[in-house]
């Protein structure tokens, strides 16, 4: 299972995993969180770190009732792949 935690201070949702961090930037402005980078170090990459950053960030803007602009490629395909997240799309 992979915890994921919102850092506020340093606006990013963040996961360690085997020691190596990864994280999820975003930058709010009025009601639009915008991602702006998701980075998974190599060693982890295919074991679903990026999909659990991205599920936890849109499961924060929707609790919040926040808009998302997926600045980032991956976000972005993300929210094409899960139907269920387009009403966040800002």
């Amino acid at each position: 299972m992979i915890t994921v935690t919102h850092n506020p201070a340093a606006a990013r949702f963040e996961a360690s995993v085997d020691g190596l961090l990864s994280v999820a930037d975003y930058a709010l402005q009025g009601g639009v969180m915008t991602l702006h980078h998701t980075f998974v170090p190599t060693a982890l990459r295919g074991r679903g770190v990026a999909a659990a950053l991205v599920h936890e960030a849109l499961a924060h803007a929707r609790s919040r009732g926040l808009k998302v602009e997926p600045a980032c490629s991956y976000v972005a395909s993300y929210m094409q792949r899960h139907p269920e997240t387009q009403d966040l799309h800002a």
